[in-house]
């Protein structure tokens, strides 16, 4: 199976790792994994800031880059979840209104697209700790992305897997909502780390690295006792 990788611009910048993990897991599952290198952004951000015509120019590369038959693997639903929910909209009554649809049924957030296409439970990991799992917005209502991850974790080997309290509650992140609002995104992410702390877990995991951006920020602050980790590295872990 072909599969396009779509990486997000901060997970390119920051936390390059993931995207070499993420490209791990589904090899071994026997996918191609192609990288087309003139990728960008999906356009999100600018869209969020209020800039709708740039927005639609970012949109329009995206559409282009993308354009084929293959599907299409990101480890962020957040821009998944925009590309679903948001690009009919943009281009609504346009000559790309077909495209767009057909574009909507082929990407997949990264966990979704393992148990929902693939539809392999166990990728032979393991990490020898105690976990809590934390629902990022955009997973959960933008995707309808619940139980798939959970259960990716709960086959990982030595890992347990413990529900923090209010853990559909939001980390504080939202995009340029931290940046605008930070006292009150600050108290969202303490609430978040609180609540984790309490399962007596070493680590948050999540489908989403903002938000794990958000929860590592806070946490190394206060230098709390408690570590992050997206998906894609648990389940690149403990296997070469």
């Amino acid at each position: 199976m072909k599969v396009q990788l779509f990486i997000p611009c901060f997970v390119d910048q920051l936390y390059p790792q993931t995207a070499f993990n993420m490209v791990k897991v589904l090899e071994k599952a026997t996918c191609e994994v192609v990288y087309n290198t003139n990728q960008t952004c999906c356009g999100q951000p600018a869209f969020n800031a209020g800039f709708r015509n740039e927005a639609r120019d970012v949109c329009s590369k995206f559409l282009k880059d993308f354009d084929g038959v293959d599907y299409i693997v990101a480890p962020s639903a957040s821009c998944v979840g925009f590309v679903r929910n948001y690009y009919g909209k943009i281009f609504d009554n346009s000559s790309q209104h077909n495209q767009v649809k057909d574009l909507c049924k082929r990407i997949y957030e990264f966990s979704e697209f393992l148990t929902e296409i693939l539809k392999i439970k166990n990728y032979g990991a393991e990490l020898n700790a105690k976990a809590t799992y934390h629902d990022s917005c955009a997973a959960l209502r933008e995707c309808k992305i619940k139980e798939g991850p959970r259960t990716l974790l709960n086959h990982v080997k030595g890992l347990e897997l413990v529900e923090m309290n209010d853990v559909e509650t939001c980390c504080g992140f939202g995009g340029t909502f931290a940046v605008k609002f930070a006292a009150i995104s600050t108290s969202m992410a303490d609430q978040k780390v609180t609540n984790a702390l309490a399962t007596g877990a070493e680590y948050i995991i999540s489908t989403d690295l903002s938000c794990l951006m958000q929860i590592d920020g806070y946490i190394k602050g206060k230098n709390l006792p408690i570590k992050t980790m997206h998906i894609a590295d648990v389940l690149a872990n403990g296997w070469e």
